[in-house]
């Protein structure tokens, strides 16, 4: 019988099934290896708190808007990063601004920031660009309507991006092709799924991790390292190009006039692999597939970035043009957030929502349930990129959309990746209409960032043979 009802139904992109009821802990760290969020209960997608208790800690999950911006904005000194997550993460990131607290933290953002400020933007916009325009070219031999693997062709140009805005290379300068290929590498190690950072373990105590983990990172360190000693070199001789490696290697700290040693500069470059290309890559991906599976939106896009790009110089004001394309982006980042969860921890007795919560204990904020919390979102499972304009969008853009963290600890890189998001998402669907491939639904999957387990695969073909403009800042 026909179901009057199921033509009805929301098409609801894909996500995780959750956990049903408890397990145990061995059991828990089994999936949460394999994927974090389908090892989370499905009630956090509607409590305001929720409680793990293990025999060496507990972790309180918060998504009352009131709590996140406690933890992260008003007194986010008495929450810093977790020394659990810093034990996976360490091999690649040493000592960068991504897992530091403290003095050490504070000195390093007072460095770096200056490098992400908004004027900087228009200067590294070319590079953006070019990026653009070369990933259009490299995709137009595959255009031919056969599957596509998309994220690794995301992660292709957001790796090209860092290494042109940072380097003033592109990703076929031989050392930045070799560090892209072994990052792909230290992502399939898993590292941050580490059994020594559950254990009650000293700080002194040594950790462990798998041969992967430390070779590959030891791999990328090393090629950091030699672009790095490079552009100190030229920085020596008054030759360095004005780009972002440049800038943060020049700028003092205000308050003691020194600036970022070459070892330190590594583990900053570090984070940029992680933080600047693999979440980009990730929301990009996200953001095409999401477009091939609503094609309305994806016309609306293509579009708008045939008549923004229409000039013959496109120029840095183009970026606030790009309306429809920034919704997109956004949209996709609410529903894929690239980084799953932040994980902090409290250093002084609290009170939470009638529980006493003590020192030492994990407190949670995960971006990918309060994005989809069914008590603060409209239709919270839903692609819907015109939600921000109305109240409820506009309400929970401001309580509980958190891509990027918010408070002193947000990422200093956000505005460039929301100009890099939507420039190269219009310039893609400018170019080649994305479809998707009939029963192949991806799975997102979260170990470092938020993943496709078996990857996504769309079929492209050309719009039209125009090559994009040269741009002009």
């Amino acid at each position: 019988m026909f179901d009057d009802n199921a033509s009805s139904a929301p098409d609801i992109p894909p996500k995780p099934v959750p956990r049903s009821g408890k397990v145990s802990l061995l059991t828990y760290f089994r999936l949460f290896r394999k994927d974090i969020l389908s090892a989370q209960p499905e009630r956090l997608y509607r409590a305001w708190m929720a409680e793990m208790r293990t025999p060496f800690f507990r972790s309180y999950m918060c998504n009352d808007p009131d709590l996140i911006d406690l933890v992260l904005k008003q007194r986010p000194m008495d929450f810093p990063k977790s020394e659990r997550i810093r034990v996976g993460l360490k091999p690649l990131l040493g000592e960068s601004v991504f897992i530091t607290n403290g003095e050490t933290w504070a000195r390093q953002r007072r460095i770096i920031d200056p490098a992400f400020e908004g004027g900087r933007l228009r200067t590294v916009f070319p590079a953006m660009w070019d990026s653009g325009v070369a990933a259009v070219e490299r995709l137009q031999a595959m255009a031919d309507g056969s599957p596509v693997e998309i994220e690794a062709e995301t992660s292709h140009v957001a790796m090209d991006v860092i290494f042109r805005t940072l380097f003033s290379v592109p990703i076929e300068h031989e050392i930045a092709n070799a560090a892209f290929e072994t990052f792909r590498e230290h992502q399939a190690a898993q590292p941050v799924a580490n059994i020594t950072a559950v254990l009650p373990l000293p700080r002194w105590f040594p950790r462990f991790h798998s041969r992967k983990t430390k070779r590959t990172a030891r791999i990328i360190r090393n090629l950091i390292g030699q672009l790095t000693s490079q552009r100190a070199d030229e920085i020596a001789k008054g030759t360095a190009p004005d780009d972002l490696a440049t800038k943060i290697m020049t700028t003092p700290d205000p308050e003691t006039g020194k600036t970022f040693e070459t070892g330190e500069m590594v583990d900053q470059v570090a984070i940029f692999f992680l933080a600047g290309h693999e979440t980009s890559a990730a929301a990009l991906a996200w953001a095409l597939y999401l477009l091939a599976r609503y094609p309305e939106w994806q016309e609306k896009l293509a579009e708008e970035a045939r008549v923004t790009f229409e000039p013959e110089k496109i120029y840095f004001s183009t970026l606030s043009k790009l309306r429809v394309s920034r919704a997109v982006f956004r949209e996709a980042m609410r529903l894929y957030p690239p980084v799953p969860m932040y994980v902090r921890e409290a250093t002084c007795p609290e009170h939470f929502r009638d529980r006493d919560v003590k020192p030492g204990s994990q407190v949670i904020v995960s971006p990918w349930h309060l994005h989809r919390h069914e008590r603060l979102w409209e239709r919270p499972d839903e692609f819907d990129p015109g939600r921000f304009a109305t109240p409820n969008g506009k309400e929970c853009l401001r309580s509980a959309y958190i891509p990027f963290s918010v408070g002193p600890r947000v990422c200093p890189g956000a505005a460039f990746a929301m100009a890099e998001g939507p420039l190269l998402l219009s310039m893609l669907v400018r170019a080649f209409r994305f479809d998707i491939v009939p029963g192949d639904v991806p799975m997102p999957v979260a170990h470092l960032t938020v993943r496709s387990g078996d990857g996504i695969r769309l079929r492209l073909t050309p719009r039209q043979s125009e090559k994009p403009k040269e741009p002009k800042t």
